[in-house]
């Protein structure tokens, strides 16, 4: 018994989540606890929330740092997941010259700790480091197609400057990076005001109001659900010699308009679809490829866009 508890300890890693208590990074924290793990979140609750992991602050192996990664911070730990950032677009065109400071130095901060304790870092980029894309789906391999201008590209040019980063410090100083593009990722725990068309469509619907559309509906979007995304994440960053970057999504692409029509169906509500136009530079196609992600890291998503919308639509139902 005794030399089963020590293997345990010595399996156990140190790991920091920065933006924690954010939508990913809760679902993430929880994940990591229930694998054994000790787990610091280090949040400045801009958009992250405390009620996110308000169930966790009771576990010993949990700590909670309310800081921002914009000011260097130290701890002895065995990896880091950097995802703190405004990733909606109602929060990061809130505050466009905090979310290029969160960007860029809430990396080159992970950086620096990393490349001084010797551990391995994480980043979650985007797919929207791809921009409005002019190839489909995206392969890694893509450069993008982004307007460095657009009211977007604090976060587009904020993630792609920090990927950047990433694999300079990888070059210079042999840094362990691991680099990851989410796409389009959904769940329970997405706050209900910031905006993203799975909450705001489920949301309308719960409330029989009109379900707001904005263009003609007929740009895609691939949804991954969050237990998938995290998935990923955790094998990412548990695999021994692949940087990336990979894409992380499901490739199942569907329509605004499609999605709005299920979450109807689903919800059984009387709500309607009305149109507005198209904010600027919104993506007219977004579907990743995940060949990359399938032969390296044996992963693929496993929940379907019906059962995530449920899932989604279970938690809403309990939160408003």
């Amino acid at each position: 018994m005794a030399n089963n508890q020590a293997k345990n300890i010595r399996k156990r890693k140190r790991i920091l989540v920065t933006g924690g208590a954010g939508f990913i990074g809760s679902h993430l924290c929880e994940k990591l606890l229930n694998q054994g793990n000790q787990v610091i979140c280090l949040d400045n609750f801009f958009t992250g929330s405390k009620e996110n992991i308000k169930h966790l602050l009771k576990d010993r192996n949990f700590k909670l740092v309310r800081r921002d990664v914009e000011i260097p911070y130290s701890f002895k730990v065995d990896q880091i997941y950097n995802l703190a950032c405004p990733a909606a677009p109602v929060w990061y065109q809130k505050d466009p010259v905090k979310t290029v400071r969160t960007n860029i130095l809430g990396a080159i901060n992970s950086l620096d700790l990393a490349k001084r304790v010797k551990c391995r870092v994480l980043q979650a980029s985007t797919s929207e480091i791809y921009g409005d894309p002019q190839v489909h789906p995206q392969t890694e391999s893509y450069w993008g197609f982004v307007n460095p201008l657009s009211p977007r590209a604090c976060y587009e040019e904020g993630k792609r400057c920090a990927e950047t980063l990433f694999m300079d410090y990888y070059r210079e100083y042999k840094t362990d990076i691991r680099l990851v593009r989410i796409f389009n990722c959904y769940g329970p725990r997405l706050a209900m005001n910031d905006g993203r068309v799975v909450s705001n469509f489920i949301i309308q619907a719960l409330k029989n109001e009109p379900i707001t559309v904005y263009g003609n509906g007929n740009q895609t979007r691939s949804f991954c659900y969050v237990d998938d995304t995290v998935e990923g994440l955790i094998a990412m960053m548990n695999n021994p010699k692949f940087i990336g970057p990979v894409n992380l999504g499901n490739p199942q692409e569907s329509t605004i308009k499609q999605l709005s029509q299920e979450i109807i169906k689903l919800i059984k509500t009387d709500s309607k679809i009305i149109y507005r136009d198209l904010p600027v530079d919104d993506p007219v196609r977004r579907r990743p490829d995940i060949s990359l992600a399938k032969n390296v890291l044996a992963w693929r998503p496993k929940v379907n866009l019906k059962q995530g919308l449920l899932k989604t639509i279970e938690y809403f139902r309990q939160t408003i």
